[in-house]
């Protein structure tokens, strides 16, 4: 279903598409399927460098949540009694301190849209319709392209008869397929559980704990859905989950989680040795100009004071 409000970022996909895809033709042929994957999968790194913003974004307001974890546990013991004063306490620290709870929902909600872009403008290719600004040529180019011996436009509940349409083997097809998704479910399930780790090491007593670990084991589920997914399709799912795994990897290498000591006093870990950190160092850190040495004291010699010639020892007057 084509959500009308959302035909400006169809056609503006479709486009980038073309595009990308135009550039990729000039080295390698139009139909093929390393150009198509390429041109996904240059499309899906196009879409997060954009959004990057919201991203550190994202990764700033939890580490601002992470460091008032401990002062969010005294409100909610202080006020246990009382839930709602409890919230407005709560949400008054979140403001004092410039932070905002749903602020890392910001990349899924600005990725959505995209997403919702891709689909429908794959599932035109597939149903071999040149709309969006796209040329037949292009729809056609597309509908040949194999990736691993795959139709683009193939979903692994497609007929085997389609299948064939497409010049290519049905088992071959549904394979190739299957072991998409099982990268796509792998990769969500380490995105999912290096983020639920990360926060459950920070507040160990939090109550959404036991939610959080369901959400980490019910994650990978969710790829299963993408078996109805063009090929296309799942090779952009599965492109944004490596991102997204690198991303925060990079990321919470070079920004250690903060520890909490028995008084409450917060420190910040050197960062890690990770694989990013390996290629790109570890992030600067501005030292403080070192104090010059203060000069050495001179050292005043008191001589003594010159007696007159009448008070000296053993002096005589004429």
């Amino acid at each position: 279903m084509e959500l009308p409000f959302l035909k400006w970022l169809y056609t503006a996909v479709a486009q980038v598409i073309t595009g990308i895809h135009g550039g990729y033709s000039t080295f390698i042929p139009a139909s093929s399927g390393l150009n198509w994957a390429l041109t996904i999968i240059t499309l899906t790194v196009l879409m997060r460098l954009l959004i990057f913003p919201l991203f550190m974004k994202q990764m700033r307001s939890s580490r601002k949540m992470q460091e008032l974890a401990p002062k969010v546990q005294e409100l909610r013991k202080k006020y246990k009694n009382d839930k709602q004063r409890m919230n407005q306490e709560v949400m008054k620290l979140y403001q004092e301190a410039g932070t905002n709870p749903l602020g890392g929902c910001l990349p899924i909600v600005a990725q959505f849209p995209i997403f919702i872009s891709m689909f429908t403008v794959l599932r035109a290719i597939a149903e071999d319709r040149a709309v969006f600004g796209m040329s037949k040529d292009l729809v056609e180019s597309a509908r040949h392209a194999h990736v691993f011996g795959a139709p683009l436009p193939a979903t692994f509940f497609t007929s085997a008869a389609d299948i064939e349409k497409f010049s290519a083997d049905p088992v071959v097809t549904k394979i190739v397929l299957g072991l998409f998704v099982a990268v796509s479910s792998c990769t969500t399930f380490l995105t999912v559980r290096q983020s639920v780790t990360r926060s459950m090491a920070q507040m160990p007593d939090n109550p959404m704990a036991q939610q959080q670990k369901i959400l980490m084991y019910i994650s990978p589920l969710f790829a299963v859905f993408s078996l109805n997914f063009q090929l296309g399709l799942i090779l952009y799912w599965v492109t944004t989950n490596l991102w997204t795994l690198g991303q925060q990897h990079w990321f919470y290498s070079r920004h250690p989680m903060p520890v909490v000591d028995e008084k409450g006093n917060i420190t910040t870990p050197e960062p890690s040795n990770g694989v990013f950190t390996k290629l790109v160092g570890k992030p600067k850190t501005t030292k403080a100009p070192e104090a010059e040495p203060e000069p050495a004291p001179k050292i005043v010699r008191q001589q003594p004071a010159r007696q007159p010639r009448s008070k000296r020892t053993g002096s005589k007057k004429s």
